[in-house]
This record gives C-alpha cells, sequence and structure tokens, in this order.
C-alpha cells in the first residue's frame, strides 16, 4: 500500500488558525479524493496553487471556466477535467457565500467536528473520500481535542 500524501509533500504546513493552510489542504484533498492517480493530482494541485497563484475560494472563482480547465489539463487532470472544473468553481463559489470563503468559517458556525463534517459534506463533490483525507489533516489544526 502506497503512503498517502501529506501537506508537507507538497510543501507547506498545516497550522491551528491558519486559513491558507487550511483551503490548499482542502483544495489538495478535493483533487485526491477523484478518481485519478495521487502524482496527477498533487502535480494539478501544483499547478493551480503555486504556477497560478490560486490559492484562495476568490482567487479561484474569478477564473473563466475555461481557464481552470487548462490548469486541470496542464497538472494531467483531463479525464474529469470539464465537470471537475465545475465541481471546484461551485464549490468555491458555496464557500464564498456561506462562510465568506473561508474553511475557519465553516469551523466556527459548526456545533462541533460532526457538524463541521456534515456541512463539508454538503458541498457537491465533497464526499466521504474527500472528507476523510481533509480531516485525517486538518482535524487536529481545526479542534482541540484532537
Amino acid at each position: 500500500m502506497r503512503r498517502q500524501l501529506l501537506p508537507r509533500d507538497l510543501g507547506f504546513e498545516l497550522h491551528r488558525g491558519d486559513e491558507l493552510s487550511l483551503f490548499k489542504w482542502f483544495l489538495a484533498s478535493f483533487l485526491f479524493g477523484n478518481r485519478i492517480s495521487q502524482s496527477i493530482a498533487a502535480e494539478t494541485w501544483r499547478v493551480i496553487v503555486e504556477t497560478h497563484g490560486c490559492d484562495t475560494p476568490r482567487k479561484l472563482c474569478a477564473l473563466s471556466h475555461r481557464e481552470l480547465v487548462r490548469m486541470l489539463g496542464d497538472g494531467g487532470y483531463r479525464r474529469y477535467d470539464e465537470s471537475t472544473a465545475e465541481r471546484l468553481s461551485l464549490l468555491c463559489r458555496t464557500l464564498i457565500a456561506q462562510y465568506d470563503g473561508r474553511i475557519l468559517g465553516i469551523a466556527e458556525a459548526a456545533d462541533d467536528r460532526a457538524d463541521f463534517e456534515r456541512r463539508l459534506l454538503a458541498f457537491k463533490g465533497v464526499g466521504p473520500v474527500t472528507l476523510g483525507i481533509f480531516m485525517r489533516e486538518a482535524g487536529p489544526a481545526l479542534f482541540d481535542h484532537e
């Protein structure tokens, strides 16, 4: 069984209260949670975040659908690029509309970890796999008792 990639494998660390690192990990988790190889998902994350500097929901929402599809393709994410671009754009728009574009906004609105997880699962394109990947690393940065 291969080792799962961690935030440090992508060049950053998760820290309590650090919105930027939480969103970067959420974006990575979203890509890793799809049916695509881990290496292609990681390369696609690097293209989006490092090459193009799109490391916030607002920056991603500023992209046209075509620009986002091109970035996904540049990372090797070609098979599901159109549908992934649509889901990613919708996810960012929803995050902005409901939680001021902040993962910490979800945590602030949630009653507890279970409620936080329910709220994440309510985002179109976020399923149990994405949730599990995200919470494996972000849980301790979001919830004191972990």
